[in-house]
């Protein structure tokens, strides 16, 4: 691997992790790799420690079960190539201002992707998706090197049972689990009304429990709704749909600069793992990353979709519990 490549793969909380880490959180890294055998330059920079350990955390730290995970990941993005994907690919679909990365961040420094279910106007499952994952990918391209995880905010206000599809919340939950293991901190769903609920109902089958735990209703009518804003977010910088001050509307033009701009960051990050210097002569075919799921490792399918298909999800059996409020 080339010496940028080694930089890029131990940056940021990476070196944070080493410290975090004991010794035999550490071995499981050491047999993850192992498992998951040799990668091209590009997989390698995506497989770092970070990387390895929140697969692991999302399977408590089970090493068959974490790699299966990440073999799955990897052909997935090997297929579907995530980080490839341009604003100019997304910006039919963004142009509502649907969902977008705003120009701040959480107090302690976690990206925000807002999502604002009235301006909903989706024609294609394949290009809502497309959209979605340029969107944490972005995001993911913005953490800070003390931080893993993106914060969602849901505004919605103008709310309709046309504003929601059952379909793309299957393949999102799918997605966001089992592609983007513990990078979603947090998902406020801000002044939900009722007629949502019933849709949420049908939605917790489709959660793991930590997901399911990690989404948080708030309403702005509730007294500690205002706590919870201010102790998350710079009330200057938050928009008034969320209780904020900031009232400078969203200017797709501005944001479609600022994303182009993005999109070079992420193109030199990844063309560099990708250049004919730095790539492995040792990459393995792709069949040798299709999974065998042992018998002992689990009892769970794990669908070998290389592409988000809306016939298929991952349906996850837990004990039922109350929505944080």
């Amino acid at each position: 691997m080339s010496e940028n490549l080694k930089k890029t793969a131990s940056d940021g909380h990476e070196k944070m992790l080493a410290v975090s880490l004991s010794q035999e959180q550490q071995a499981k890294i050491i047999e993850v790799r192992k498992l998951i055998g040799t990668l091209s330059d590009k997989e390698s920079v995506y497989c770092s420690d970070a990387s390895i350990s929140r697969y692991l955390k999302s399977q408590n730290w089970n090493v068959k079960k974490a790699s299966q995970m990440l073999k799955q990941s990897l052909k997935w993005r090997q297929e579907y190539k995530p980080e490839e994907i341009t604003w100019d690919d997304v910006a039919k679909e963004a142009e509502t201002g649907k969902m977008y990365r705003p120009n701040y961040c959480a107090k302690d420094g976690r990206p925000v992707l807002i999502m604002r279910t009235n301006r909903q106007k989706s024609k294609t499952l394949v290009e809502e998706i497309k959209h979605f994952v340029y969107c944490m990918e972005n995001a993911i391209l913005n953490l800070p090197p003390n931080q893993e995880q993106v914060i969602w905010l849901v505004d919605f206000h103008g709310f309709s049972l046309s504003s929601v599809s059952f379909k793309m919340t299957r393949e999102v939950s799918h997605i966001l689990q089992k592609y983007y293991p513990q990078r979603l901190g947090l998902a406020i769903m801000y002044d939900a009304p009722g007629i949502f609920q019933p849709f949420f109902s049908m939605v917790k089958v489709l959660l793991e429990t930590e997901s399911y735990n990690k989404i948080k209703f708030v309403y702005s009518n509730d007294q500690n709704t205002k706590k919870t804003m201010e102790g998350l977010f710079d009330m200057d910088q938050l928009e008034p749909a969320f209780g904020g001050n900031n009232a400078t509307e969203f200017d797709m033009n501005k944001y479609a600069k600022r994303m182009r701009e993005e999109d070079n960051k992420m193109h030199s990050l990844w063309t560099q793992a990708n250049s004919p210097l730095s790539v492995s002569h040792n990459v393995p075919p792709s069949d040798s990353i299709r999974l065998e799921v042992d018998s002992d490792a689990s009892n769970e399918k794990i669908i070998d979709s290389s592409v988000p298909k809306p016939d298929q999800y991952i349906s996850v059996t837990r004990g039922d519990t109350n929505v944080m409020a």
